[in-house]
């Protein structure tokens, strides 16, 4: 067993004042050998800041909008079903973007006027020839891959395909701004479309098409210093759009609405009857229905009541004069209204 130190229990030593000073030295001697570089992480000035979060949010929500527009338009046009679902949106620098794509592949370089500078649109392969199958007269189902090329004539029948997309993203983008996406080029290898610097950053916007069987990827790519431009359009004319589109669809809704037929009834409830007695029921039995004359009608509108009023004479017909609209509202059964009255006739 060991003796404690000094003959004294270890929690009850008291250091000396050489032994404070050499603990104290050997602290500072251990900060100062570390290196303050340590914890720093490398940063390529070469590339541009990033894209803010709320921005790229702003164009996910842009191209849902444009997914759903292509899908409609697409399914039109080829007279088949298709489906189109918008996977990412994400900054890279444009050699990533280009690794990521297949090779071969159909490569367009779009410009963007009234702005400087090109984007990307990449249409995999395995999206064009299924749609090219389809545009010629076959079927598409069940079509093995083809990896090669694409020739001259098959480029001229995706012209029709290339200008629905461009009109569909133009549409879509003039929330924010009246880009004009037109075609500059074609390519078929990405190592070959030199637009971009390696090193500069785009908006990587991934999509994918399904028609019937077989799906594919469509790609676009947009320089991020062309959406920075945007940012102050971004943030005024995307919100208000968004409150002019749901103003506009309130209109719409009212004018498809208006156009509705409804069912509108005038009911004397009066006692109720069994059904031993309905049955027993012979010609000159006469019911009591036990209905006042003081008491308002109930006008239904749909099965549900809307209105009261009471029965008048209009000529030849008998006609209903409204009273009191009826509109239940949150947490009442109803709420009355006055409502300026008029003569209905109850055909």
């Amino acid at each position: 067993m060991e003796e404690p130190i000094g003959g004294k229990e270890p929690g009850n030593r008291v250091l000396s004042e050489d032994e404070i000073d050499t603990a104290f030295r050997s602290v500072r001697d251990t900060q100062r050998d570390a290196d303050p570089a340590a914890g720093a992480q490398p940063y390529d000035f070469r590339r541009p800041d990033r894209i803010p979060k709320d921005q790229l949010r702003a164009i996910h929500l842009l191209h849902e909008n444009f997914a759903r527009s292509l899908a409609s338009s697409l399914s039109a046009y080829l007279r088949a079903y298709v489906t189109v679902n918008l996977v990412s949106v994400e900054q890279l620098s444009f050699m990533e973007f280009s690794q990521c794509l297949p090779s071969p592949t159909i490569l367009i370089s779009l410009g963007l006027k009234p702005y400087e500078g090109n984007a990307v649109l990449e249409i995999n392969p395995s999206l064009a020839f299924p749609v090219l199958e389809m545009m010629l007269g076959g079927k598409a189902a069940g079509q093995s891959p083809v990896n090669r090329e694409i020739t001259e004539i098959e480029e001229k029948i995706l012209e029709g395909i290339l200008r629905i997309i461009l009109q569909d993203l133009r549409e879509a983008w003039s929330a924010v701004a009246p880009l004009a996406f037109s075609v500059e080029a074609h390519e078929t290898e990405p190592q070959l479309l030199q637009i971009l610097a390696p090193n500069e950053a785009i908006v990587a916007i991934s999509i994918e098409v399904r028609v019937g069987e077989n799906a594919g990827m469509l790609n676009l790519g947009i320089p991020s210093i062309t959406v920075k431009m945007l940012r102050q359009r971004f943030d005024q004319q995307w919100a208000l759009r968004k409150s002019e589109s749901s103003e506009a669809d309130r209109k719409r809704i009212l004018t498809l609405v208006q156009a509705a037929t409804v069912m509108l009834d005038t009911r004397l409830n009066g006692n109720t009857l069994r059904v031993e007695d309905l049955l027993d029921l012979k010609t000159g039995d006469i019911l009591a229905f036990d209905y006042p004359v003081s008491r308002p009608l109930e006008v239904e509108l749909n099965g549900k009541r809307r209105f009261s009023g009471e029965v008048v004479d209009n000529g030849r017909k008998r006609a209903v004069v409204l009273g009191d609209l009826r509109l239940p509202q949150p947490g009442e059964r109803d709420d009355r209204h006055p409502l300026v009255s008029f003569v209905a006739d109850p055909d």
